[in-house]
């Protein structure tokens, strides 16, 4: 299954959208939070999370947000730059509070 346009559009204001479920709200949360710096995971999120998924599908979902921020991270590093596979297509930024 994967994310449509809209889907993909919404993602700055996921909390407020209604084309996400509340499980698929708190994913996000977390990947907010497991991308922040320092990485700080409340513990009630886990414990929400925990009331949709069992313990390994909850160790799964971050496992794959840590090895997507790795992998994005270590492009960064490394100065690796868009090679026009995604032409018309856009990343959506998070918003960003300003430092």
């Amino acid at each position: 299954m994967g994310i449509t346009d809209e889907e993909l559009a919404a993602l700055p204001n996921y909390p407020q959208s209604a084309l996400f479920s509340p499980v698929e709200k708190l994913v996000l949360e977390l990947a907010v939070a497991m991308c922040r710096t320092p990485a700080e995971i409340p513990d009630g999120l886990r414990d929400a999370l925990l009331e949709h998924l069992t313990p390994a599908q909850l160790t799964e979902v971050v496992a794959t947000i840590a090895w997507e921020n790795h992998r994005a991270r270590l492009n960064r590093a490394l100065g690796v730059r868009a090679a026009g596979f995604s032409d018309g297509a856009y990343c959506v930024l998070s918003h960003r509070p300003p430092d």
